[in-house]
Protein backbone atom coordinates (compact mmCIF):
# COMPACT_ATOMS: atom_id res chain seq x y z
CA UNK A 1 0.00 0.00 0.00
CA UNK A 2 1.20 3.66 -0.59
CA UNK A 3 0.03 6.51 1.03
CA UNK A 4 1.15 10.26 1.19
CA UNK A 5 2.91 11.34 3.45
CA UNK A 6 3.03 15.24 4.51
CA UNK A 7 6.38 15.28 5.62
CA UNK A 8 8.49 13.87 3.04
CA UNK A 9 5.80 15.36 0.24
CA UNK A 10 5.48 12.18 -1.62
CA UNK A 11 4.00 8.68 -1.78
CA UNK A 12 5.76 6.17 0.87
CA UNK A 13 5.10 2.52 0.83
CA UNK A 14 3.50 0.98 4.10
CA UNK A 15 6.27 -1.12 5.25
CA UNK A 16 5.40 -1.49 9.36
CA UNK A 17 8.23 -2.08 12.17
CA UNK A 18 6.58 -5.66 12.54
CA UNK A 19 5.42 -7.66 9.61
CA UNK A 20 1.80 -7.53 9.21
CA UNK A 21 0.81 -5.63 12.21
CA UNK A 22 0.40 -1.64 12.00
CA UNK A 23 0.94 0.95 14.51
CA UNK A 24 -1.58 4.04 14.13
CA UNK A 25 -2.02 6.93 15.92
CA UNK A 26 -4.80 9.00 14.95
CA UNK A 27 -5.74 12.65 16.74
CA UNK A 28 -9.15 12.70 18.29
CA UNK A 29 -11.94 15.12 19.43
CA UNK A 30 -11.62 17.30 22.12
CA UNK A 31 -14.80 16.91 24.07
CA UNK A 32 -15.85 20.81 24.66
CA UNK A 33 -18.97 20.59 21.86
CA UNK A 34 -20.13 18.48 19.31
CA UNK A 35 -18.14 17.24 16.39
CA UNK A 36 -18.58 19.59 13.29
CA UNK A 37 -18.66 17.31 9.93
CA UNK A 38 -15.14 18.55 9.15
CA UNK A 39 -14.23 16.90 12.55
CA UNK A 40 -16.26 13.47 11.02
CA UNK A 41 -14.07 13.92 7.83
CA UNK A 42 -11.20 13.28 9.65
CA UNK A 43 -12.56 10.36 11.55
CA UNK A 44 -14.10 8.91 8.43
CA UNK A 45 -10.77 9.38 7.01
CA UNK A 46 -8.89 7.30 9.82
CA UNK A 47 -11.79 4.46 9.18
CA UNK A 48 -11.26 4.20 5.88
CA UNK A 49 -7.72 4.13 6.20
CA UNK A 50 -7.89 1.17 8.85
CA UNK A 51 -10.27 -0.79 6.57
CA UNK A 52 -8.19 -0.44 3.39
CA UNK A 53 -4.85 -2.03 5.63
CA UNK A 54 -7.28 -4.71 7.31
CA UNK A 55 -8.65 -5.51 3.76
CA UNK A 56 -4.81 -5.85 2.53
CA UNK A 57 -3.98 -8.27 5.00
CA UNK A 58 -2.58 -6.00 8.06
CA UNK A 59 -3.64 -6.06 11.42
CA UNK A 60 -4.19 -2.47 12.86
CA UNK A 61 -3.47 -1.02 16.65
CA UNK A 62 -4.98 1.85 16.66
CA UNK A 63 -5.25 4.42 19.39
CA UNK A 64 -7.63 7.55 18.94
CA UNK A 65 -7.37 10.08 21.90
CA UNK A 66 -9.77 12.23 23.63
CA UNK A 67 -8.53 15.57 24.45
CA UNK A 68 -10.23 16.56 27.32
CA UNK A 69 -8.10 18.93 28.80
CA UNK A 70 -5.54 21.59 28.22
CA UNK A 71 -6.71 22.13 24.28
CA UNK A 72 -6.77 26.36 24.76
CA UNK A 73 -8.43 28.12 22.35
CA UNK A 74 -5.85 29.55 20.58
CA UNK A 75 -5.08 25.81 19.43
CA UNK A 76 -1.74 27.05 20.89
CA UNK A 77 -0.58 28.48 24.32
CA UNK A 78 -2.80 31.42 25.12
CA UNK A 79 -6.73 31.84 26.21
CA UNK A 80 -8.38 29.26 28.26
CA UNK A 81 -9.32 25.87 27.98
CA UNK A 82 -11.79 25.21 25.80
CA UNK A 83 -13.66 22.51 28.05
CA UNK A 84 -13.14 25.47 30.78
CA UNK A 85 -14.43 28.31 28.72
CA UNK A 86 -17.65 25.39 27.88
CA UNK A 87 -17.86 24.78 31.33
CA UNK A 88 -18.21 28.50 32.47
CA UNK A 89 -20.67 29.30 29.51
CA UNK A 90 -23.17 26.02 30.41
CA UNK A 91 -22.60 26.45 34.10
CA UNK A 92 -21.23 23.14 34.58
CA UNK A 93 -18.26 21.58 35.29
CA UNK A 94 -14.95 20.70 32.54
CA UNK A 95 -15.94 17.08 33.76
CA UNK A 96 -19.49 17.02 32.69
CA UNK A 97 -18.60 18.85 29.62
CA UNK A 98 -15.77 15.77 28.95
CA UNK A 99 -18.27 13.40 30.00
CA UNK A 100 -21.55 14.54 27.80
CA UNK A 101 -19.29 15.40 24.71
CA UNK A 102 -17.42 12.35 24.92
CA UNK A 103 -20.75 10.12 24.99
CA UNK A 104 -21.97 11.92 21.88
CA UNK A 105 -18.98 11.28 20.39
CA UNK A 106 -19.30 7.27 20.54
CA UNK A 107 -22.65 8.00 19.60
CA UNK A 108 -21.82 9.47 16.41
CA UNK A 109 -18.96 6.45 16.06
CA UNK A 110 -21.75 4.15 16.02
CA UNK A 111 -24.26 6.14 13.64
CA UNK A 112 -21.08 6.47 11.09
CA UNK A 113 -20.42 2.42 11.24
CA UNK A 114 -16.74 3.66 12.06
CA UNK A 115 -14.64 0.75 13.19
CA UNK A 116 -14.31 0.97 16.93
CA UNK A 117 -10.15 1.64 17.55
CA UNK A 118 -8.13 -0.51 20.14
CA UNK A 119 -7.96 2.72 22.74
CA UNK A 120 -9.48 5.69 23.11
CA UNK A 121 -7.13 6.95 26.13
CA UNK A 122 -8.27 10.45 28.02
CA UNK A 123 -5.64 13.20 28.48
CA UNK A 124 -7.06 13.21 31.98
CA UNK A 125 -6.09 9.62 32.87
CA UNK A 126 -2.64 9.99 31.80
CA UNK A 127 -1.31 12.77 33.95
CA UNK A 128 1.20 11.10 34.98
CA UNK A 129 2.87 9.91 31.81
CA UNK A 130 2.80 13.38 30.46
CA UNK A 131 4.60 14.45 33.44
CA UNK A 132 7.13 11.83 33.14
CA UNK A 133 7.81 12.96 29.76
CA UNK A 134 8.20 16.42 30.09
CA UNK A 135 10.75 15.52 32.71
CA UNK A 136 12.43 13.13 30.40
CA UNK A 137 12.99 16.73 28.17
CA UNK A 138 14.18 18.44 31.24
CA UNK A 139 16.39 15.91 31.74
CA UNK A 140 17.63 16.61 28.53
CA UNK A 141 17.87 19.96 28.73
CA UNK A 142 14.81 21.07 26.28
CA UNK A 143 12.72 23.17 28.73
CA UNK A 144 12.54 26.29 30.23
CA UNK A 145 10.44 27.86 32.72
CA UNK A 146 8.42 31.44 32.44
CA UNK A 147 5.50 32.70 34.35
CA UNK A 148 2.80 31.03 32.92
CA UNK A 149 4.57 27.35 32.88
CA UNK A 150 7.10 25.04 31.31
CA UNK A 151 8.01 25.28 27.63
CA UNK A 152 9.97 23.44 24.95
CA UNK A 153 13.12 25.37 23.07
CA UNK A 154 12.49 24.63 19.79
CA UNK A 155 16.04 26.04 19.19
CA UNK A 156 17.43 22.16 19.58
CA UNK A 157 15.23 20.54 17.90
CA UNK A 158 16.94 21.70 14.61
CA UNK A 159 14.14 20.10 12.14
CA UNK A 160 11.88 22.20 13.61
CA UNK A 161 8.79 23.26 11.31
CA UNK A 162 5.64 22.61 9.69
CA UNK A 163 5.37 19.39 7.79
CA UNK A 164 3.90 21.49 4.66
CA UNK A 165 7.46 22.31 4.07
CA UNK A 166 6.85 26.08 3.66
CA UNK A 167 9.28 28.81 4.79
CA UNK A 168 9.69 28.73 8.80
CA UNK A 169 9.41 32.48 8.54
CA UNK A 170 6.25 32.50 6.29
CA UNK A 171 3.08 31.51 8.48
CA UNK A 172 4.01 28.35 10.54
CA UNK A 173 3.74 30.37 13.73
CA UNK A 174 0.87 32.82 12.58
CA UNK A 175 -1.39 31.32 15.06
CA UNK A 176 0.85 31.51 18.18
CA UNK A 177 0.35 34.35 20.17
CA UNK A 178 3.40 36.57 21.17
CA UNK A 179 4.76 36.13 24.45
CA UNK A 180 8.01 38.34 25.17
CA UNK A 181 9.24 35.77 27.96
CA UNK A 182 9.45 32.77 25.05
CA UNK A 183 12.94 32.73 23.76
CA UNK A 184 11.72 31.17 20.28
CA UNK A 185 7.44 32.49 18.70
CA UNK A 186 7.66 28.57 18.17
CA UNK A 187 8.68 27.82 21.48
CA UNK A 188 5.15 25.87 23.39
CA UNK A 189 3.76 24.78 26.34
CA UNK A 190 4.55 21.47 28.15
CA UNK A 191 3.02 22.69 31.16
CA UNK A 192 0.79 25.45 32.21
CA UNK A 193 0.25 27.03 35.93
CA UNK A 194 -3.01 27.10 36.95
CA UNK A 195 -3.77 31.08 36.51
CA UNK A 196 -4.45 32.54 40.15
CA UNK A 197 -6.97 34.55 39.40
CA UNK A 198 -8.80 31.70 37.68
CA UNK A 199 -11.10 29.13 38.94
CA UNK A 200 -10.44 25.30 37.44
CA UNK A 201 -12.46 22.15 37.75
CA UNK A 202 -9.00 20.14 35.86
CA UNK A 203 -5.45 20.82 37.53
CA UNK A 204 -3.00 18.87 39.06
CA UNK A 205 0.52 18.92 41.20
CA UNK A 206 3.58 18.75 39.45
CA UNK A 207 6.67 18.88 40.25
CA UNK A 208 6.53 22.67 39.23
CA UNK A 209 3.54 23.47 40.42
CA UNK A 210 -0.47 23.26 40.14
CA UNK A 211 -1.48 23.10 36.61
CA UNK A 212 -2.36 21.03 33.54
CA UNK A 213 -0.76 19.65 30.52
CA UNK A 214 -0.20 21.67 27.45
CA UNK A 215 -2.42 20.36 24.45
CA UNK A 216 0.52 19.01 22.59
CA UNK A 217 2.22 16.60 25.12
CA UNK A 218 -0.51 14.23 25.52
CA UNK A 219 -0.65 13.08 22.04
CA UNK A 220 3.14 12.12 22.86
CA UNK A 221 2.74 10.72 25.84
CA UNK A 222 -0.18 8.32 25.29
CA UNK A 223 1.13 7.32 21.68
CA UNK A 224 4.25 6.12 23.31
CA UNK A 225 2.85 4.14 26.45
CA UNK A 226 0.42 2.62 24.20
CA UNK A 227 2.41 2.46 20.44
CA UNK A 228 6.22 2.77 21.35
CA UNK A 229 8.64 4.98 21.33
CA UNK A 230 8.14 4.82 17.25
CA UNK A 231 4.97 4.31 15.41
CA UNK A 232 4.16 3.18 11.35
CA UNK A 233 1.28 5.83 11.16
CA UNK A 234 -0.23 9.24 12.31
CA UNK A 235 -2.97 10.58 11.18
CA UNK A 236 -4.95 13.83 11.29
CA UNK A 237 -6.50 16.72 9.98
CA UNK A 238 -4.45 19.33 7.54
CA UNK A 239 -4.43 21.76 10.78
CA UNK A 240 -2.70 20.28 12.63
CA UNK A 241 0.56 20.38 9.96
CA UNK A 242 1.44 23.81 11.42
CA UNK A 243 1.24 23.64 14.61
CA UNK A 244 0.11 20.58 17.04
CA UNK A 245 2.03 17.57 14.88
CA UNK A 246 5.23 20.09 14.42
CA UNK A 247 5.22 20.04 18.39
CA UNK A 248 4.46 16.15 18.74
CA UNK A 249 7.73 15.41 16.88
CA UNK A 250 9.80 17.98 18.34
CA UNK A 251 9.09 16.70 21.96
CA UNK A 252 8.94 13.61 21.14
CA UNK A 253 12.11 12.69 19.21
CA UNK A 254 14.26 15.00 21.90
CA UNK A 255 13.02 12.67 24.57
CA UNK A 256 13.58 9.75 22.56
CA UNK A 257 16.24 10.04 20.20
CA UNK A 258 14.01 8.12 17.60
CA UNK A 259 11.87 9.05 14.46
CA UNK A 260 8.41 9.45 16.46
CA UNK A 261 6.09 8.28 13.01
CA UNK A 262 7.21 6.97 9.66
CA UNK A 263 4.49 8.35 7.82
CA UNK A 264 2.28 11.16 8.70
CA UNK A 265 -1.33 10.95 7.17
CA UNK A 266 -3.78 14.24 6.91
CA UNK A 267 -7.17 14.72 5.15
CA UNK A 268 -7.96 18.58 3.99
CA UNK A 269 -10.85 20.63 4.53
CA UNK A 270 -14.42 20.59 4.08
CA UNK A 271 -16.07 23.82 3.05
CA UNK A 272 -19.71 24.41 3.30
CA UNK A 273 -21.04 26.04 -0.31
CA UNK A 274 -17.76 27.24 -1.62
CA UNK A 275 -17.23 29.03 1.93
CA UNK A 276 -15.06 27.75 5.41
CA UNK A 277 -17.62 26.63 7.83
CA UNK A 278 -18.26 28.64 10.74
CA UNK A 279 -20.76 29.36 13.11
CA UNK A 280 -21.09 33.06 12.17
CA UNK A 281 -21.74 32.10 8.16
CA UNK A 282 -24.69 29.83 9.55
CA UNK A 283 -22.94 27.04 7.81
CA UNK A 284 -21.65 24.97 10.44
CA UNK A 285 -23.22 21.63 10.89
CA UNK A 286 -23.51 18.80 13.33
CA UNK A 287 -23.80 15.28 12.40
CA UNK A 288 -27.33 16.00 14.32
CA UNK A 289 -28.16 18.36 11.70
CA UNK A 290 -27.82 15.94 8.78
CA UNK A 291 -30.18 13.49 10.89
CA UNK A 292 -32.71 16.15 11.77
CA UNK A 293 -32.86 16.81 8.14
CA UNK A 294 -33.81 13.07 7.04
CA UNK A 295 -30.65 12.16 6.23
CA UNK A 296 -28.87 8.37 6.45
CA UNK A 297 -25.74 9.35 8.41
CA UNK A 298 -24.04 6.41 5.90
CA UNK A 299 -25.29 8.84 2.57
CA UNK A 300 -22.73 11.42 4.64
CA UNK A 301 -20.45 8.48 4.89
CA UNK A 302 -20.83 7.79 1.05
CA UNK A 303 -20.61 11.92 0.30
CA UNK A 304 -17.01 11.86 1.95
CA UNK A 305 -15.61 8.72 0.29
CA UNK A 306 -16.76 10.15 -2.82
CA UNK A 307 -13.93 13.23 -2.62
CA UNK A 308 -10.20 12.24 -1.84
CA UNK A 309 -8.98 12.65 1.38
CA UNK A 310 -6.32 15.06 0.33
CA UNK A 311 -8.50 17.37 -1.73
CA UNK A 312 -11.06 20.14 -0.06
CA UNK A 313 -13.86 18.94 -0.26
CA UNK A 314 -17.30 20.67 -0.70
CA UNK A 315 -20.56 20.02 1.21
CA UNK A 316 -23.97 21.30 0.18
CA UNK A 317 -27.28 19.90 1.02
CA UNK A 318 -27.87 19.23 -2.70
CA UNK A 319 -24.62 17.21 -2.90
CA UNK A 320 -25.39 15.18 0.13
CA UNK A 321 -28.98 14.18 -1.38
CA UNK A 322 -27.36 13.03 -4.14
CA UNK A 323 -25.19 10.89 -2.08
CA UNK A 324 -28.15 9.53 -0.22
CA UNK A 325 -29.94 8.65 -3.83
CA UNK A 326 -26.46 6.51 -4.71
CA UNK A 327 -26.63 4.65 -1.63
CA UNK A 328 -29.83 3.86 -2.24
CA UNK A 329 -28.95 2.82 -5.86
CA UNK A 330 -26.06 0.34 -4.08
CA UNK A 331 -28.52 -1.18 -2.01
CA UNK A 332 -30.50 -1.81 -4.82
CA UNK A 333 -27.64 -3.50 -5.85
CA UNK A 334 -27.38 -5.40 -3.02
CA UNK A 335 -30.37 -6.87 -3.41
CA UNK A 336 -29.84 -8.50 -6.75
CA UNK A 337 -28.70 -11.29 -4.61
CA UNK A 338 -32.10 -12.14 -4.09
CA UNK A 339 -33.07 -12.65 -7.46
CA UNK A 340 -30.50 -14.46 -9.35
CA UNK A 341 -32.02 -16.94 -12.37
CA UNK A 342 -30.74 -19.17 -14.48
CA UNK A 343 -31.05 -16.62 -17.73
CA UNK A 344 -29.36 -13.28 -15.61
CA UNK A 345 -26.24 -12.39 -16.41
CA UNK A 346 -22.72 -13.47 -16.13
CA UNK A 347 -19.91 -10.91 -14.65
CA UNK A 348 -16.58 -11.24 -13.31
CA UNK A 349 -17.07 -10.05 -9.67
CA UNK A 350 -13.49 -11.17 -8.97
CA UNK A 351 -12.01 -8.79 -11.40
CA UNK A 352 -14.48 -5.78 -9.51
CA UNK A 353 -12.79 -6.66 -5.76
CA UNK A 354 -9.36 -6.50 -7.22
CA UNK A 355 -9.66 -3.14 -9.45
CA UNK A 356 -11.37 -1.27 -6.62
CA UNK A 357 -8.68 -2.87 -3.85
CA UNK A 358 -5.94 -1.34 -6.29
CA UNK A 359 -7.55 1.75 -6.26
CA UNK A 360 -7.97 1.86 -2.73
CA UNK A 361 -4.13 0.02 -1.95
CA UNK A 362 -2.70 3.56 -4.04
CA UNK A 363 -3.58 6.49 -1.36
CA UNK A 364 -6.83 5.27 -0.51
CA UNK A 365 -8.15 6.86 -3.78
CA UNK A 366 -11.62 6.02 -2.99
CA UNK A 367 -13.83 8.16 -5.77
CA UNK A 368 -11.97 6.11 -8.55
CA UNK A 369 -12.56 2.78 -6.65
CA UNK A 370 -16.42 3.86 -6.15
CA UNK A 371 -16.41 4.89 -10.35
CA UNK A 372 -15.42 1.12 -10.56
CA UNK A 373 -17.97 -0.16 -9.14
CA UNK A 374 -20.64 2.09 -10.91
CA UNK A 375 -19.42 0.49 -14.00
CA UNK A 376 -19.75 -2.83 -12.67
CA UNK A 377 -22.97 -1.99 -10.91
CA UNK A 378 -24.77 -0.35 -14.34
CA UNK A 379 -24.55 -3.88 -16.01
CA UNK A 380 -27.08 -5.30 -13.68
CA UNK A 381 -29.51 -2.55 -13.72
CA UNK A 382 -32.09 -3.99 -15.74
CA UNK A 383 -30.93 -7.57 -15.49
CA UNK A 384 -31.34 -10.04 -12.86
CA UNK A 385 -28.00 -11.87 -12.06
CA UNK A 386 -26.72 -15.06 -12.99
CA UNK A 387 -27.51 -17.96 -10.34
CA UNK A 388 -24.08 -19.52 -10.97
CA UNK A 389 -22.48 -16.01 -9.68
CA UNK A 390 -24.46 -15.90 -6.11
CA UNK A 391 -21.61 -16.75 -4.13
CA UNK A 392 -19.01 -14.60 -5.61
CA UNK A 393 -21.57 -11.53 -5.87
CA UNK A 394 -21.88 -12.12 -2.39
CA UNK A 395 -18.23 -12.21 -1.67
CA UNK A 396 -17.83 -8.36 -3.64
CA UNK A 397 -20.77 -7.27 -0.69
CA UNK A 398 -18.74 -8.40 2.27
CA UNK A 399 -15.49 -6.94 0.56
CA UNK A 400 -17.65 -3.82 0.30
CA UNK A 401 -19.06 -3.45 3.47
CA UNK A 402 -15.64 -4.22 5.26
CA UNK A 403 -13.57 -1.50 2.96
CA UNK A 404 -16.61 0.99 2.82
CA UNK A 405 -18.76 0.50 5.60
CA UNK A 406 -21.69 1.16 3.87
CA UNK A 407 -23.70 -1.85 5.32
CA UNK A 408 -24.56 -3.31 1.95
CA UNK A 409 -25.00 -6.70 3.27
CA UNK A 410 -27.81 -5.50 5.72
CA UNK A 411 -30.26 -5.06 2.87
CA UNK A 412 -33.23 -7.59 3.70
CA UNK A 413 -35.01 -9.81 1.24
CA UNK A 414 -38.48 -9.37 0.28
CA UNK A 415 -41.06 -11.34 2.13
CA UNK A 416 -42.51 -14.47 0.66
CA UNK A 417 -45.81 -13.46 0.31
CA UNK A 418 -44.35 -10.21 -1.89
CA UNK A 419 -42.52 -12.99 -4.14
CA UNK A 420 -45.77 -14.80 -4.55
CA UNK A 421 -47.47 -11.35 -5.57
CA UNK A 422 -44.86 -10.80 -8.27
CA UNK A 423 -45.37 -14.41 -9.58
CA UNK A 424 -48.99 -13.66 -9.47
CA UNK A 425 -48.58 -10.64 -11.79
CA UNK A 426 -46.58 -12.38 -14.16
CA UNK A 427 -49.61 -14.95 -14.53
CA UNK A 428 -51.59 -12.28 -15.26
CA UNK A 429 -49.33 -10.50 -17.81
CA UNK A 430 -48.75 -13.78 -19.67
CA UNK A 431 -52.62 -14.38 -19.68
CA UNK A 432 -53.10 -10.46 -21.01
CA UNK A 433 -54.75 -9.35 -17.97
CA UNK A 434 -53.15 -6.10 -17.78
CA UNK A 435 -55.57 -4.46 -15.16
CA UNK A 436 -54.98 -7.28 -12.98
CA UNK A 437 -50.78 -6.99 -13.43
CA UNK A 438 -51.13 -3.10 -12.91
CA UNK A 439 -53.04 -3.62 -9.21
CA UNK A 440 -50.57 -5.98 -8.66
CA UNK A 441 -47.44 -3.47 -8.96
CA UNK A 442 -49.38 -0.14 -7.21
CA UNK A 443 -50.30 -3.14 -4.28
CA UNK A 444 -46.85 -3.94 -3.98
CA UNK A 445 -45.60 -0.22 -4.68
CA UNK A 446 -47.49 0.58 -1.73
CA UNK A 447 -45.44 -2.03 0.49
CA UNK A 448 -42.03 -0.22 -0.72
CA UNK A 449 -41.30 -2.49 -3.30
CA UNK A 450 -40.79 -1.43 -7.13
CA UNK A 451 -41.33 -3.85 -10.24
CA UNK A 452 -38.97 -3.12 -13.43
CA UNK A 453 -40.26 -5.88 -16.27
CA UNK A 454 -36.59 -6.86 -18.01
CA UNK A 455 -36.58 -9.99 -21.12
CA UNK A 456 -35.79 -12.33 -18.24
CA UNK A 457 -39.33 -11.28 -16.16
CA UNK A 458 -39.82 -8.76 -13.70
CA UNK A 459 -37.37 -7.68 -11.04
CA UNK A 460 -37.98 -5.88 -7.99
CA UNK A 461 -36.13 -3.25 -5.67
CA UNK A 462 -36.70 -1.11 -3.01
CA UNK A 463 -38.89 2.20 -3.56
Amino acid sequence: MQLYNTKTRQLDEVTPLKTGQVTLYSCGPTVYDYPHIGNWRAFLFYDTLVRTLETDGYSVNQVLNITDVGHLVSDADEGEDKLQKAASKQEKTAWDIAEFYTTSFFEGIKQLNITPAHCYPKATDHIQEQIELVQRLEKKGATYKIDDGIYFDTSLFPDYGPLTGQSENDTSHERIAHNDQKRQPSDFALWKFSPKDEQRDMEWDSPWGKGFPGWHIECSAMAIKYLGETIDIHTGGIDHTQVHHPNEIAQSETATGKPFAHIWAHNEFILVDGKKMSKSLGNFYTLDDIIKKGFDPLAFRLLVLQSHYRHQMNFTWEALEAAQNRLHTLRNFAVMRYQASASGVHLNWTDSIKTIKECMLSDLNSPNALSALAQQQSKVDDHPLHEDDVSAFEALLSFLDALFGLGLCATMDITAEQKALIQKREEARQAKRFEDADAIREALLEQGVVLKDTPQGAIWQMA
